[in-house]
């Protein structure tokens, strides 16, 4: 690394330009005394003791031995570390900074506009500002989830890094997303293994992404049309306050996709597979299809859950294996 790299990177670590010389001095000629240093760095005295000062608290120079006057560079790790904790530190308060006179603004002066809280963003601006939601993502990711779907490439991708970097995701699938051809297998399942808390409800009301309480993005292509090419952003206000009621609700009345389960070995991938289609409202055709099987395999393994079960239907099977924590 070159000096000017190497200065840019102290800097970015939140040392003055004056540190960073004496740094770049005390790589080149120490161990060596301070009037040397000074020297070689172009310093007076003062200058060079505020400096100097400055990366010793930073834990990135010291006396190199019982003499005090003869300084040298000590290995950065621990003083890396420090400064890079104060450094996040500080762009976290801009960050609420910012927000926070934004909001403020916001109350004191778009208060009276509702356009302004909602953004209508259409065609190939959707897939971009999708992803930007996702990778914004701090707390919490609630999702409405169902056809049709936007072609954004990498999407499941951007869902399993979110879900990676310990960020919660809860979404309520609806009965049309399990149907979705492969749908379950390379987007949903890997997605519940990854972490992802699930549901299934027969439909949702709408297509629904909100990130944290800071903002929705809503879909207008569910019912009304075959594409989805319009979404609107939903700033803070009482649309998004009543977007996040609605989920919450929802997700209480929903089946979980998954829970522990009570059965010695646990219950076979496939047959929880099964239950998860069927507790989905999935018709047999779509079931025996995702599960790679004929119709009648389908009923003989029906037939097994239902007296494992001691169920009589399939209504009675899905209740039993929600109770037995199948589900």
């Amino acid at each position: 690394m070159n000096n000017a790299k190497l200065g840019e990177a102290l800097r970015l670590l939140g040392l003055d330009q004056a540190a960073a010389r004496v740094y770049l001095t005390l790589l080149e000629t120490a161990p060596a005394p301070l009037i040397t240093i000074a020297e070689a760095a172009g310093m007076d005295a003062a200058e060079l003791a505020t400096a100097y000062d400055a990366l010793v608290d930073a834990g990135l120079a010291s006396a190199a031995h019982a003499d005090e006057d003869v300084v040298a560079p000590v290995p950065p790790t621990a003083g890396l570390e420090i400064l890079a904790r104060h450094r996040a530190a500080e762009v976290e308060e801009s960050r609420i900074a910012v927000g926070g006179a934004f909001e403020s603004f916001r109350r004191q002066r778009l208060a009276a506009y509702n356009d302004d809280l909602v953004e209508v963003v259409t065609g190939d601006a959707i897939g971009p500002r999708m992803r930007r939601a996702w990778a914004s993502a701090r707390e919490q990711i609630r999702q409405f989830e169902s056809p049709p779907y936007f072609p954004l490439p990498g999407a499941t991708d951007d869902a399993l890094a979110t879900l990676a970097r310990g960020v919660t995701q809860r979404v309520v699938y609806s009965r049309a997303s399990l149907e979705e051809p492969g749908h379950l297998k390379d987007v949903i399942e890997p997605c519940v293994r990854a972490g992802e808390q699930a549901r299934v409800l027969p439909s949702v009301p709408v297509k629904l992404v909100i990130i944290d309480e800071a903002y929705a993005l809503v879909s207008l292509s569910i019912k009304e049309a075959d594409v989805h090419n319009t979404m609107l952003v939903v700033q803070p206000c009482g649309l998004l306050s009543g977007l996040m009621a609605l989920f919450e609700l929802s997700w209480q009345s929903a089946l979980p996709f998954q829970g522990r389960t009570t059965r010695p070995g646990g219950l076979p991938p496939a047959d929880r597979r099964l239950l998860w289609l069927l507790a989905g409202g999935a018709g047999d055709d779509v079931i025996a299809r995702e599960l790679g099987i004929s119709r009648r395999t389908l009923f003989r393994r029906l037939q097994i859950l239902m007296a494992q079960l001691g169920a009589a239907n399939r209504f009675q099977m899905a209740l039993q294996a929600q109770r037995n924590g199948w589900l």
